[in-house]
């Protein structure tokens, strides 16, 4: 089997959870901690557990588990900005921070390798959570949302998964006009998840409509990421305005790894070989078939360089890009045995 280098894992992780930034290879308290990261850890660690079974990544699993347990609010909504003296700095975080949580959720309590007793806290935490569901507005927040759920079992967790894709169909027939097919008039971050949504959402419900558009703006979306070849992200650094040309930097770690989980779940409902292709190729962005020609991975720590720039890396290694590389590691392993 092959191993991971996770050195960067474990000097990320303090007794609280996983730390936000790093300054190069060291973890940067001044900038403290976020749910956003320690619920995509928490999926991070449950699939490390999963392939390797190991106790230090148990460990992981039961530590980022109780960030998010104190996260929680009152409402059932999640704080997502906490200082390194543990003093959260808000009340309630965004909503794609809620949607986050509860895919880290629903991820987590329908894995077989998650304790009991972890499950039965992130149960309490999913039902307390889960009447906001229906009031999101954000697109993001909607499919995160729909992801988490559609691991779930029984009739409202369903329920709430079609609503969700039926309100992001809306979305995307209100946007999509002549070769601009998305929902949205803007491609800005993390934009795959949406399709991957509906995907997952026609996987539990049945409904094509579903997959659709999933399948459609998928498409489109294909057309502006992948350039002579390779993976090119649209860059933060502007993104990509309706009608106009997308930014081509800064390129993000966070989208190459949910464009290969889109295009794997791709795989799944249809059986495309051109979306496992798609998968391979985007993860491969990670270790140089990129603009740059440069690998994103840092040998020395395990860690992942924070994002490909015009003048190349960025050479700080902060948490979601370290996650989002072993993620998207994992899952290409799984899919190449």
């Amino acid at each position: 089997m092959d191993v991971l280098k996770d050195d960067h894992i474990f000097r990320m992780t303090d007794d609280t959870g996983m730390l936000q930034h790093s300054k190069y290879s060291l973890p940067d308290p001044k900038h403290g901690y976020t749910t956003d990261d320690n619920a995509r850890a928490l999926i991070m660690a449950i699939m490390l557990y999963e392939r390797y079974k190991k106790k230090k990544y148990m460990d992981l699993i039961y530590r980022y588990s109780s960030f998010i347990l104190n996260a929680q609010n009152e409402k059932g909504k999640f704080r997502n900005f906490m200082g390194y003296d543990r003093k959260w700095l808000e009340e309630e975080g965004s909503e794609d921070c809620f949607g986050r949580c509860l895919w880290a959720l629903g991820f987590a309590v329908s894995n077989e390798h998650t304790p009991q007793g972890v499950k039965h806290s992130l149960l309490h935490i999913l039902k307390n959570a889960m009447p906001h569901a229906t009031s999101l507005n954000s697109p993001r927040a909607k499919a995160y949302s729909a992801i988490g759920l559609s691991y779930l079992e029984g009739e409202e967790a369903r329920d709430l998964v079609f609503d969700l894709s039926r309100s992001l169909c809306r979305h995307y027939e209100e946007s999509r006009d002549g070769e601009w097919k998305w929902f949205e008039d803007i491609v800005a971050y993390c934009n795959s998840v949406i399709p991957w949504s509906l995907i997952a959402a026609y996987q539990v419900t049945g409904e094509k409509k579903f997959l659709d558009v999933a399948e459609e703006s998928l498409e489109f979306l294909g057309r502006v990421t992948f350039k002579d070849g390779y993976f090119k992200p649209v860059g933060c650094n502007g993104w990509l305005l309706k009608g106009e040309r997308p930014a081509e930097f800064d390129e993000q770690p966070v989208e190459a790894c949910e464009s290969v989980l889109t295009y794997l779940e791709a795989y799944k409902a249809t059986g495309k070989r051109k979306y496992l292709q798609k998968a391979k190729r985007c993860h491969e962005w990670y270790e140089g078939a990129n603009t740059k020609g440069i690998s994103l991975v840092d040998r020395e720590t395990g860690g992942c360089f924070d994002g490909l720039t015009y003048d190349g890396v960025n050479l700080n290694k902060g948490a979601e890009s370290l996650i989002s590389y072993v993620i998207s590691y994992l899952k290409i392993s799984e899919a190449n045995e």
